[in-house]
């Protein structure tokens, strides 16, 4: 079976797998793990969680990931990577962007796969979708038939999942919840708006991650043409004095007519409706309730 480790609680040291995929090693989750140095310590002891002989899939593109690549060897594990850069074992070349999925031409170990087409949108997705081909081909599974299935994946819940159409108005929801996912997905989200406006709607989770990262987060919400920030979600850690969503808002670098702080619940879905036009795509992201927003926005732009 496959499972998804999860580094936020250290669960993902409880794991025994036979291979493993590392997408990316990034700081975050800083009540667990403090800093970056700590982040990649939990990182070596996951490799090091792998079963004897098994192997490990790694993104060439991540210099912190692919920086696992020597102890895996030392400790006997088959690497393989993937990815953008010059010398991965699955190269991708010619990312497109379509309107609802992402393709790219595959080489494999020098040999040409043709291209390789996925049911998700964005660079992300694209480097994603080539981390299970190479896994799959390391269980020994045929390239072709891994790159057909691909082509019907159709997507998952809460990542740019389509929630509905109101008044030419399209809204999504995503669970991204980190500015490194978040700009990925609001440059992903471009393809799908066209010509019109890309509005995204950001709700924090964490105190710690809003505190650590408000710049980060204010840049990537400056992707968008309008930004709405919604206050940090009720989550597992107390307070921080002086930590809301506000200080997200006050980085993003668009015009401040552009940029809206909503401070409570009530009333962000009017604060959204009553910035898009038709032909506008509007974003939620977050890992806490966001997504709740969406039928209340598709009601308000029905209503006009």
């Amino acid at each position: 079976f496959v499972a998804e480790a999860d580094e936020s609680d250290g669960s993902f040291l409880l794991l025994a797998p036979a291979g493993a995929i590392v997408l990316n090693v990034e700081l975050d989750h800083l009540d667990r793990h403090g800093d970056l140095d700590g982040i990649r310590a939990a990182y070596r002891s996951f490799v090091d969680t792998v079963a004897p002989g098994g192997f490990l899939v790694l993104c060439a593109d991540d210099p912190d990931a692919a920086a696992l690549a020597g102890p895996a060897r030392t400790r006997g594990l088959r690497v393989r990577t993937y990815g953008l850069s010059v010398g991965a074992d699955l190269r991708l070349f010619e990312v497109t962007l379509h309107e609802r999925s992402t393709s790219y031409a595959a080489v494999l170990d020098g040999v040409p796969l043709g291209r390789v087409a996925v049911g998700a949108l964005g660079v992300h997705m694209a480097l994603n979708s080539a981390a299970a081909l190479l896994a799959g081909v390391e269980l020994g599974q045929p390239a072709a038939g891994l790159a057909d299935g691909l082509a019907a994946y159709e997507g998952v819940h809460r990542r740019f999942e389509l929630l509905g159409e109101a008044g030419g108005v399209r809204v999504y929801d995503d669970y991204a919840h980190h500015p490194t996912e978040i700009a990925a997905q609001l440059r992903a989200a471009r393809a799908t708006a066209g010509a019109g406006r890309l509005v995204a709607v950001f709700q924090p989770y964490l105190y710690t991650r809003t505190q650590a990262f408000a710049a980060q987060f204010g840049a990537a919400m400056g992707l968008a043409d309008e930004a709405v920030v919604m206050e940090i979600a009720v989550n597992r850690e107390d307070p921080i004095p002086g930590v809301t969503g506000e200080l997200i808002a006050a980085q993003v670098p668009l015009p401040s007519a552009q940029v809206a702080f909503a401070p409570t619940w009530a009333g962000t879905a009017e604060i959204v409706a009553a910035r898009v036009t038709r032909g506008d795509v509007v974003v939620l992201l977050g890992s806490g309730p966001v997504y709740k927003l969406g039928p209340e926005i598709l009601h308000l732009l029905e209503q006009r």
